[in-house]
């Protein structure tokens, strides 16, 4: 009996290092989305730029789009600002999910920055961010023409992301 209590100690420090040693080889930007391979959930939110015009899930039918979920207090935002950019400027329809801000600040942040997006949705109080499964700004996904959820990105988007991640995948559902 006093040979197992002895090994105990030893038994519980391997399996913390088992866990630790499992821990650090996963990707912390992978999360898991239970949106991957379903439809895009129903949802109606205004335009920020069009508010007579409604921004639905019927919006991303009929052909590949990319949502980008942001907001203009959001500093990784800013940081793949350029990225998104250059999404628009090779033709993707880049949709946008303005997130937890204030009309003002949202229109301002455009009006220095850029605007890359083909419609932006205005989700000042964050409910379609939840039906999202939105952990946190910014984060992207990849819609097909039919509307099913292909791949969600969180985090920034760097030009790495966007040559090896993004467009490969967008290219493919544009030939599908």
């Amino acid at each position: 009996m006093r040979g197992g209590l002895t090994l105990l100690p030893l038994g519980i420090f391997v399996a913390l290092i088992l866990l630790f040693w499992i821990g650090l080889g996963l990707n912390p930007r992978e999360l898991n989305s239970p949106l991957v391979g379903q439809s895009v959930p129903e949802f109606s939110v205004p335009d920020l730029m069009h508010a007579e015009r409604p921004l639905t899930e019927q919006s991303l039918m009929g052909q590949v789009s990319v949502v980008n979920v942001w907001a203009s207090w959001c500093v990784s935002c800013r940081a793949e600002h350029q990225q998104i950019l250059a999404l628009a400027k090779q033709g993707v329809q880049v949709i946008g999910l303005n997130y937890k801000d204030e009309f003002e600040d949202a229109v301002d942040y455009l009006q220095e920055n850029g605007n890359p997006y083909q419609a932006i949705g205005f989700d000042h109080k964050g409910e379609v961010g939840i039906e999202w499964g939105v952990y946190a700004t910014p984060e992207t996904f990849v819609i097909d023409r039919h509307g099913v959820v292909r791949h969600k990105h969180t985090g920034p988007i760097r030009p790495a992301t966007l040559e090896q991640e993004l467009m490969p995948l967008i290219a493919q559902l544009e030939a599908e």
